[in-house]
């Protein structure tokens, strides 16, 4: 009996339950986390379908159906609902099994207040409801930025926040004004109807309109010449040259002058990039790629129908028309669905012919040649990481190495022992493990005693953790001691190697010490392993990263210690005393081990520091003898 047959057994009550109506399911794992959110028409053929004999549906949904603890089911009035439902909850959870989009990007709008009696062109994130005019989006924040500047150049608009017609004439015009960039209605030196006629201008711009402000700056321009106002004059001719740029960077598409964005992809076995051209009022005005992860080779229309889903439930512009690459099966019922959210129909086309096709098969070459790029760059990148790693390993005499920790130790003259704990997975840093010791047992510049106490206590703590995760009979790991090392790198050498292997030994655990060796200059020269020390070649990516570590140990330990010397009380108290400035707590701090011993200290002993004078140690004694040791 396959497997398939004997969980659609365990699952038969179930399954007989389900509602022949439309919905959404969820499946969920033994720990109740979500797998895979889908949607049906029909709850009951749909759900019944991942427990059944079925060749060819791949190795993923196979692993997937293989987890499967419990699924859920919500009913929905229609198709549709179960549609929007469905993007809800996949961008809520990011269910492993489901296609994922991986952007989360808002684009940039221009924004024209024209619900404003004075109205203002502003930089947006979002398109809301409003009165406002939205221009967009655009794939640059930069050239959205650029734009807004030179149009408060060119029609003299305000950028302030007052509210106007309420305080006008309550405070003196700004700076804008007397540069000539604001007409100032804030001083009603402009009135409502004149204002008006020049955010038209604007607007008419923002449409593409370039050919009434480029012959009116040359108009302008060539009357400033005339008039030997020359400078004047340079201003309209810069100003004509930034309009100039502008219109030529617009590209028309479409002679309709419609909204419509184009899209395509191009994947290989693991990831998908799809390629969106965003057209308004028939130009051209940018393009924006996109990362889909847990694709289906052999289902491209799939992954771009997954795409439209989740790529559009985000976005707060929708086009009139969608222009892809490929037929996908819920068109229709996406169409509806668009159309509701926009407001008018919109309409999902696949171009066979003409100039729209090549626009669609250019934006699928943009699609491939981004992802070959990628790949490129990411290859370099496993260079420095997995590649590193292994180099590691083959020098060490190791097999696979995944995960690494380095300690590190920091104190001044052993005031806040602090250790630290950095981890490395795959050869990158994984910040959410990394940890911070106070050191509790030891006073006193004593690394090696320091050092035995984080150890101690880092893997005391796992063992601990794990003990409690089986008797819950929980497999998951919940924090970052549970999971151990395949390497322990230790800054320093054959001392703080032999401590690692001591507490190691003491709690019969089997992890392999390495010790990163720094040379008379503090650089990293070798690695110090099995009582011999190894050289590296210091051009090799695992000599860097190993360098990367080491210092990354003593950033994250140098960081700690800082901010608790911040907090301490030390400086304080010695700032306290009379006559002790910071030449002489140095000094004091440099002659003694601890706060303690400076605290339990006679006359004669603190007038052994050259810095300390009778006086001084005097106010030492008798401030601690007042305040108690």
């Amino acid at each position: 009996m396959s497997d398939s047959i004997k969980r659609e057994k365990s699952f038969e009550d179930e399954l007989k339950k389900l509602p022949r109506e439309p919905g959404v399911y969820i499946m969920r794992d033994k720990n109740d986390t979500i797998l895979y959110v889908g949607k049906a028409v029909n709850l009951h053929n749909r759900v019944r379908s991942y427990f059944r004999e079925y060749i060819g549906r791949g190795p993923a949904i196979d692993q997937m159906v293989s987890r499967i603890a419990r699924f859920e089911y919500i009913i929905t009035d229609s198709e549709l609902e179960a549609l929007v439902l469905e993007n809800n909850l996949i961008k809520e959870h990011s269910p492993k099994y489901n296609t994922l989009l991986k952007d989360d990007k808002t684009y940039p709008y221009i924004k024209v207040t024209v619900g404003e009696e004075y109205p203002r062109i502003l930089f947006s994130r979002t398109m809301k409801k409003d009165k406002s005019k939205y221009f967009g989006p655009y794939s640059s924040a930069a050239a959205v930025k650029d734009t807004i500047e030179l149009l408060n150049k060119l029609y003299q608009l305000r950028t302030c926040n007052r509210n106007l017609p309420r305080d006008i004439g309550n405070e003196r015009p700004c700076l804008n004004y007397h540069i000539k960039q604001c007409l100032a209605p804030c001083q009603a030196y402009v009135s409502k109807e004149q204002y008006r006629e020049q955010v038209a201008g604007a607007l008419e711009f923002l449409n593409g309109n370039y050919n009434l402000i480029l012959k009116d700056l040359e108009e302008k321009m060539k009357a400033a010449a005339e008039n030997l106002e020359f400078e004047e004059a340079a201003k309209y001719r810069d100003l004509y040259a930034s309009v100039k740029a502008v219109s030529q960077k617009q590209k028309i598409t479409d002679s309709t002058g419609d909204d419509k964005d184009v899209i395509a992809l191009y994947q290989d076995e693991a990831e998908a990039v799809v390629q969106v051209f965003f057209v308004r009022d028939g130009k051209l005005i940018g393009r924006e790629h996109y990362y889909m992860t847990n694709v289906s080779e052999n289902d491209r229309s799939g992954v771009l129908q997954d795409f439209i889903k989740q790529f559009y439930a985000g976005t707060p512009f929708i086009p009139k028309e969608l222009m892809i690459q490929y037929e996908i099966e819920d068109a229709a019922l996406i169409e509806k669905w668009l159309s509701e959210r926009r407001g008018g129909r919109v309409y999902i086309r696949v171009p066979k012919i003409g100039s729209k096709e090549k626009l669609v098969e250019l934006a699928a070459q943009n699609a491939k040649l981004i992802l070959n790029q990628d790949r490129e760059k990411l290859k370099r990148e496993e260079g420095r990481t997995i590649g590193a790693v292994k180099e590691i390993a083959r020098l060490l005499g190791l097999g696979q190495i995944d995960r690494m920790e380095a300690f590190d130790i920091s104190n001044i003259n052993g005031f806040e022992n602090v250790g630290s704990m950095v981890v490395y997975e795959k050869g990158k840093p994984k910040r959410s493990d990394y940890r911070k010791f106070k050191i509790k047992s030891v006073s006193g510049p004593d690394d090696y005693a320091c050092m035995r106490e984080v150890l101690t206590r880092r893997f005391v703590h796992g063992m601990e953790e794990s003990r409690e995760l089986a008797e819950k009979e929980i497999e998951q790991e919940y924090g970052s001691f549970t999971k151990f090392p395949d390497l322990l790198l230790m800054d320093g050498g054959r001392g703080q190697v032999n401590i690692a292997l001591s507490v190691l030994e003491e709690l019969h655990i089997d992890i392999p010490v390495c010790g990163m060796v720094k040379d008379d200059n503090h650089r990293t020269r070798g690695l110090y392993f099995n009582n011999v020390e190894l050289p590296v070649d210091t051009h090799s990516e695992g000599f860097k990263l190993i360098t990367r570590i080491q210092d990354e140990a003593h950033r994250f330990a140098i960081e700690y210690h800082r901010s608790l010397r911040s907090k301490t009380q030390v400086k304080s108290v010695l700032d306290d005393i009379p006559g002790i400035g910071p030449a002489r707590r140095k000094a004091l701090m440099r002659h003694f081990k601890s706060l303690e011993e400076i605290k339990n200290a006679t006359r004669e002993e603190l007038l052994e520091i050259p810095e300390i004078t009778e006086r001084a140690a005097e106010e030492i004694v008798t401030f601690f003898r007042q305040h108690g040791k």
